[in-house]
């Protein structure tokens, strides 16, 4: 006699994640949980492991202001903004008003993951992606606490929670606290009583929430919070930035895969700079920049009606003012301003994946934005008169960019160890509100805005091979040629002493520059990737080779064959990792060639070569005490400069720990 079963309730598979996104036939590399688990603890410390991508300078956020933090590739140069789009969990991480990247929002909760695209311009990952994409997943909500401290009075305290949601899912809270009493930016034989320790204290948490809505279909929630303040080695010389995201993301997984991501955001920043006479025996304030408030709210959506075809759009909206005193005298400020605006863009794309033949790939798409810049103003009052400096509102200006890639990945053998790759692609970055519309000063120098700067548009060809199957021993190569007209830079104009339009006076010795659209930057070059991994051990090594000139045009003649700011020529990354029962260690060794800190070339900083290390023993099953060294052979890594002296990135630190959890 038959017997009636009752049918099982279909699987429920609840991961977190976007939908798989397609290989491209660009230059990737992936970085997994344990390749972002630096020794520096920070995520910035796992993404300069990969040859060609650099922040503005080449400080970390140990130090650094975040102005420094614009993330660039392939020798583009820039500035504070990111010529990147950078992501977390889908949402962008570039700053609403000047386009640097918070580093510390990064490090509130683990990561499962990093895919660095080196090229491919603006399709699916949206504007921005001029020289490349970075997209990070936050790993799976967990328990764990982890305590490390050690040199310069360093603390790092990190700590989740995580509850199962039925059905599959999880709810998480993870936080991060960090603080240290920091280092001489200068070399201390050259130190000057005005010089003090860098301090630094941040903190961030993120709350996450992953719920099944059926078999195929989860909503994922996400809420962070961060603030993050630093002493620039002068005292009263701070810098602080915060914020706070939210973000619904809805994914399904059926026939017809489905994304939608929207999201809030909020920042704000602050900072106050000093100017040093040449001795080092006094520091006179010179900006009291006391509020950037910045607002953005943006989505994403993304359909595939067939396996073959992506089709989507997104949108980012921003606004946000400085507002600062200067013109110090005595002390006191004589002087204020403020600035801002807000920007918009949106645009659609569709993708498409074809397979005319085994191992044979062909990838093309198209991407048409709109953009929108409005409610520009430039505002400066006297604070002892009343009397209005300037009033300068900016034009509202729109555009419609187009935007494209294609390539293709051939395989000769489906089990053969070699794929050949070729793809074009085009894309675009709309000035920030910083650029736009506010005049800085860095030390003796003056810049000047420009609310007419026109959107970036690069376009490259590369070409590569890729040798070894995904899981084995592994060599990468790709060649590439990019050309980014109208890269935004801070271009030279004039020296001081005298008074310039936008700025005022520059003194002797000070160099008055502006906002401009160059010609040009061309950047040609070569880059390597191998992987080779024998039992418990594990050997990664990368190479970026970049021949990187300006194109000035009749902007900026003078500029025309030099090298951009803050590009050199050679990275080289090596690391070798050991693996096995107990114990896990890893060896990081970096260098950077030399580079010139501004346009002319004219301050040169030296080539640099760093070691990283990290051991971690497990003395129980949810026990590990951990050693972690930044910087082991303590090596001057020239940043840029403060005043005449050169400043320098974090020296050696050591810092001893144990984490409770997996």
């Amino acid at each position: 006699m038959a017997m009636d079963v009752p049918a099982l309730p279909p699987e429920i598979l609840v991961t977190g994640t976007a939908l798989e996104t397609p290989a491209l036939p660009l230059g990737e590399v992936r970085l997994d949980s344990r390749a972002l688990a630096t020794p520096a603890g920070r995520v910035e410390a796992a993404l300069a492991r990969v040859p060609g991508l650099a922040a503005f300078r080449r400080a970390s956020s140990a130090s650094a202001s975040p102005t420094a933090q614009g993330l660039t590739m392939r020798g583009l140069g820039g500035n504070a903004a990111t010529r990147v789009a950078l992501s977390l969990d889908g949402v962008p991480q570039t700053d609403l008003f000047a386009g640097w990247v918070a580093t510390a929002a990064l490090d509130a909760a683990p990561l499962a993951s990093g895919r660095v695209t080196r090229g491919g311009g603006s399709l699916a990952e949206g504007a921005g992606a001029l020289a490349g994409a970075i997209a990070l997943q936050s790993a799976r909500p967990e328990s764990f606490a982890a305590l490390r401290g050690g040199s310069f009075a360093s603390l790092d305290l990190a700590a989740g929670a995580a509850l199962p949601v039925e059905g599959g899912g999880a709810l998480g809270l993870a936080g991060r606290f960090r603080r240290s009493d920091g280092f001489l930016l200068v070399a201390p034989a050259r130190a000057g009583p005005v010089d003090v320790p860098a301090r630094a204290r941040h903190w961030a948490v993120r709350g996450r929430a992953i719920a099944p809505l059926g078999a195929e279909t989860e909503l994922q929630a996400s809420l962070a919070a961060f603030a993050d303040r630093r002493l620039r080695g002068i005292e009263g010389a701070e810098t602080g930035t915060s914020g706070g995201d939210l973000s619904l993301r809805l994914v399904h997984r059926g026939a017809v895969p489905a994304e939608l991501l929207v999201y809030g955001q909020l920042r704000d920043f602050t900072a106050r700079s000093y100017a040093l006479n040449a001795a080092r025996t006094a520091a006179s304030l010179t900006l009291d920049q006391f509020t950037t408030p910045a607002s953005g709210t943006g989505g994403r959506l993304e359909v595939r009606p067939h396996p073959a075809l992506r089709v989507g759009g997104d949108w980012r909206l921003a606004a946000g003012e400085t507002q600062e005193r200067f013109r110090f005298v005595a002390g006191r400020p004589t002087a204020f301003r403020r600035a801002g605006g807000s920007s918009r863009s949106g645009g659609g794309f569709a993708e498409v994946t074809l397979s005319p033949r085994p191992g044979l790939e062909l990838i093309a798409g198209g991407r048409l934005d709109r953009w929108a810049l409005a409610d520009g103003a430039l505002f400066e009052g006297d604070l002892l008169t009343g009397a209005v400096i300037r009033d300068t509102p900016a034009p509202d200006r729109h555009g419609t960019v187009p935007s494209w890639r294609a390539g293709a990945r051939w395989a000769p053998s489906a089990d053969g160890p070699v794929a050949l790759r070729l793809a074009g692609y085009s894309g675009w970055r709309l000035p920030t509100l910083n650029e736009l519309h506010r005049p800085f000063r860095a030390g003796q120098d003056a810049t000047a805005a420009n609310p007419l700067l026109d959107p970036e548009r690069l376009t490259g060809v590369e070409g590569g091979v890729d040798l070894g199957p995904e899981a084995g021993p592994r060599l990468s190569v790709t060649g590439f040629a990019n050309r980014l007209e109208g890269a935004i830079a801070n271009v030279t104009l004039g020296q001081g002493p005298g008074s310039f339009p936008g700025v005022g006076f520059v003194g002797p010795g000070g160099s008055y520059r502006q906002r401009l659209n160059l010609a040009a930057i061309r950047a040609t070059g070569i880059e390597a990737d191998a992987r080779l991994a024998r039992g418990p051990v594990t050997l990664e090594a990368g190479l970026a080779l970049v021949h990187a000139t300006v194109d000035g045009g009749a902007v900026a003649p003078s500029l025309t064959g030099l090298r951009p700011a803050q590009a050199p020529r050679l990275w080289l990354s090596s690391s070798l990792g050991y693996a096995k029962g107990l114990l896990d260690a890893r060896l990081d060794i970096r260098h950077e060639g030399a580079r010139f800190e501004d346009d002319r070339n004219v301050r040169p900083l030296a080539a640099a070569t760093t070691v990283d290390g990290r051991l971690a023993l497990r003395l129980a099953p949810a026990v590990t005490l951990t050693l972690d060294a930044t910087n082991l052979a303590n090596a001057f890594v020239e940043t840029g400069f403060s005043g005449a002296l050169p400043e320098r990135a974090e020296p050696r630190t050591l810092l001893l720990g144990v984490r409770l959890g997996r």
